[in-house]
């Protein structure tokens, strides 16, 4: 009998409580929406997988090392994360995989990527009314980029304890792109102005493509030294893209290590959502305070978008100024898809993606711009 008790009180079900239970259904909701909906389920599902893992009781996997253990496995892939690592091997991948042909062709639409970086500072100016110091507020508030790397490399620098909040704050956000956006677009778009079609950009030579990382990098890292690491990383596997001299190197940047580097930060993320964390009030504010930044980085790319439709005289579709956040290619993809619902002829992906790639940037720089000023 002592045996089976001891069992039974070792169990997971013997020590489940009611906050496991209710982020274990979270999770599931989570798996549903990347699995079965198709919400960026690279990102959705091993965030809400590692969400899963953390909340079964004694599995300890996040567990931290003692004398007694070598602690957990996914507390050792979290030190990646937890030491801003993951971030700009991202970026790295990233710049790989990303055209910057679209905002080359039409240089303009980088105002719409400015635009969208308004969204951070309003939640930085609501942290601080709301009692925060100014490194967590900068920390809140670059979520409104809805760039995870960016958010985790600021906040790792300025804020570390609030680290796990804001990493599954941005990422969630990054994910539930699909749902927060097209609201935003059509509440502040007519459908006169979601019908346009845009023409087609020039072609972008490749000389212009290989020397834009390059003047990028010198440009930004005399200007804001504290954003080189993002933005370094994102030029170099762009010029290696770009250069075409090392495919295999590409291949593997855009595939194997892309992939392998966000399972593994998207299961530290999740993993870092137990109920004690999650259903807190501060990641419950911080929450609410990434929600506003991220919808008002939207909004403003789409009122900035409405400027630039006046000021061409029609010519530009003001819903590819949602794109302006820098979850790439996401945002983009909704443009596309909201475009296409009004005009299934209408193709908006490439005009999207100018101001989608500027918003990676621009997230970056103002990362820095925050580094400088309240590290």
């Amino acid at each position: 009998m002592e045996v089976i008790q001891q069992l039974i009180e070792t169990s997971g079900l013997y020590n489940l409580t009611i906050q496991n239970i209710i982020m274990l259904i979270i999770a599931c909701v989570f798996l549903y929406l990347g699995i079965k909906r198709g919400y960026e389920p690279y990102l959705m599902v091993p965030i809400a997988f590692g969400m899963l893992l953390v909340n079964l009781p004694l599995a300890g996997l996040m567990d931290a090392p003692t004398e007694n253990g070598p602690g957990g496995l996914l507390y050792y892939l979290y030190q990646g994360t937890n030491l801003g690592i993951y971030p700009p091997l991202i970026f790295l991948c990233l710049g790989a995989s990303t055209d910057f042909g679209p905002l080359l062709a039409n240089p303009k639409t980088i105002l719409l990527g400015g635009a969208a970086q308004f969204g951070i500072f309003v939640a930085f100016f609501l942290s601080v009314m709301w009692g925060m110091t100014p490194q967590e507020a900068a920390s809140v508030g670059i979520i409104g980029g809805a760039d995870g790397p960016t958010a985790l490399f600021l906040t790792t620098r300025l804020a570390p304890h609030l680290l796990p909040a804001i990493a599954l704050a941005a990422y969630s956000y990054m994910a539930l792109v699909p749902i927060i956006q097209p609201p935003i677009i059509r509440a502040l778009t007519t459908k006169k102005e979601r019908l346009v079609k845009m023409t087609e950009n020039r072609k972008v030579s490749e000389t212009e493509k290989i020397l834009f990382p390059i003047i990028v990098t010198i440009f930004v890292s005399l200007l804001v030294p504290s954003a080189t690491p993002l933005v370094g990383c994102l030029m170099l596997g762009n010029l290696i893209k770009e250069i075409k001299v090392v495919p295999n190197i590409t291949k593997v940047l855009q595939n194997a290590m892309m992939y392998g580097v966000t399972i593994i930060l998207g299961l530290t993320v999740g993993a870092k959502a137990t109920g004690e964390l999650f259903l807190s009030v501060s990641t419950l504010k911080i929450t609410l305070l990434g929600l506003i930044a991220f919808a008002g980085g939207t909004a403003a790319g789409v009122l900035m978008g409405k400027l630039m439709y006046k000021l061409s005289g029609g010519k530009i579709n003001p819903m590819i100024g949602a794109a302006g956040v820098s979850a790439v290619p996401m945002a983009a993809r909704v443009v596309q898809k909201e475009g296409q619902r009004e005009d299934p002829s209408n193709y908006l992906l490439m005009h999207a993606m100018g101001p989608n790639v500027a918003g990676v940037i621009g997230s970056a720089i103002a990362a820095g711009v925050l580094l400088a000023f309240f590290s």
